[in-house]
């Protein structure tokens, strides 16, 4: 039996995420240009900046080649970004050795929706799915939040983590 997620929350210092299927919809249109275009939830922006504000650190983990995640992601203060990732437990790797002084695996929760994310979903601590993630990610998730990719999702568990960890609804949340 699975130990209740809300009890894992109390220890999350630390937030993983794919992009396309959870910060997006994972519909990705092609520009003119022929450079891809993914629309994200301005939701889940501020829950990440809001959970960088407090201290916690935002790991972006994805398969996708744009250079635009990282332009898009930074605008909000996120650092720790690994795009092109082909076996995304090796970025999973690199970004614990960063900050193994600050936690370890059982301090981060991770966040997808697909076959790739497996293997990491199994290290995190915390290991959570949007609602549309494919069956085997559902499976292993110690929580299916009710929200689709792209949809404001991301913002369900920070907003979560934060609630339980009472650090939420504080007058720095006031300020974008």
């Amino acid at each position: 039996m699975k130990e209740n997620y809300k009890i894992l929350l109390n220890k999350v210092k630390a937030f993983v995420f794919d992009v396309d299927g959870v910060l997006t919809n994972g519909s990705i249109n092609i520009s003119m240009q022929g450079e891809p275009i993914r629309n994200m939830n301005s939701k889940d922006g501020y829950a990440l900046q809001l959970a960088i504000k407090k201290g916690y650190k935002v790991g972006i983990i994805t398969g996708g080649k744009a250079e635009g995640i990282k332009e898009a992601l930074a605008t909000v203060g996120v650092t720790d970004i690994y795009i092109s990732s082909h076996f995304k437990l090796d970025s999973w790797n690199d970004f614990l050795a960063i900050y193994e002084e600050d936690f370890s695996s059982e301090n981060v929760l991770y966040m997808g929706d697909d076959i790739p994310d497996y293997l990491v979903m199994e290290k995190a601590g915390v290991a959570v799915c949007p609602a549309n993630a494919a069956t085997e990610i559902k499976n292993i998730s110690h929580y299916v939040s009710p929200i689709t990719g792209g949809n404001g999702c991301v913002r369900d568990v920070i907003e979560q983590t934060l609630k339980v960890q009472e650090n939420w609804m504080l007058e720095e949340d006031f300020r974008w």
